[in-house]
């Protein structure tokens, strides 16, 4: 868990999404582009808050289509970026997370899986988004898709990614 520029040790209860957050400042993440979409906005506002505090930049941006080809533009000029949506943003992101592979832009996507009427069946576990994870952009790719199961896990993994 980071503090300021600093990451502390020992024992922290936190949910899943600020998990994700602090796991990308642990990692050094200098760059977040995000548009707010449940129930990826908690990983924004935390690092609307964050990233700044450890000299990085937040931009909220205008649509989810603006916040990964920002988040691809920084990684060009040499940030660690990053940028957190969920179902229908991943939705809107596919040419240019097609776009992202074929450049090799290196580049985390968080998707925070929506379960529930609006995207799957309200009383079952699915895949969910993970099949348009991986492979829902044009061509023959191979990304990495990272699935953590408890907020332990997210942390470790965004750090991972």
């Amino acid at each position: 868990m980071s503090d300021g520029k600093r990451v502390l040790t020992g024992t922290h209860f936190e949910i899943g999404n600020w998990a994700c957050a602090e796991g990308a400042i642990a990692a050094g993440c200098t760059y977040v582009a995000g548009y707010p979409i449940t129930p990826a906005s908690e990983v924004a506002n935390r690092l609307a808050e964050r990233i700044p505090q450890v000299g990085g930049i937040f931009l909220q941006t205008e649509d989810e289509i603006s916040a990964i080809c920002s988040a691809i533009g920084a990684a060009w000029a040499g940030s660690k970026s990053m940028t957190a949506t969920s179902g229908p943003g991943i939705s809107l992101m596919q040419e240019n997370i097609g776009f992202a592979v074929a450049t090799e832009t290196p580049l985390v996507i968080v998707d925070v899986q929506r379960f529930g009427p609006s995207t799957g069946v309200p009383s079952v576990g699915l895949a969910g988004d993970i099949v348009q994870v991986a492979r829902g952009s044009h061509g023959d790719y191979q990304i990495i898709a990272l699935c953590p199961e408890s907020p332990q896990d997210m942390f470790d993994l965004t750090i991972r990614a």
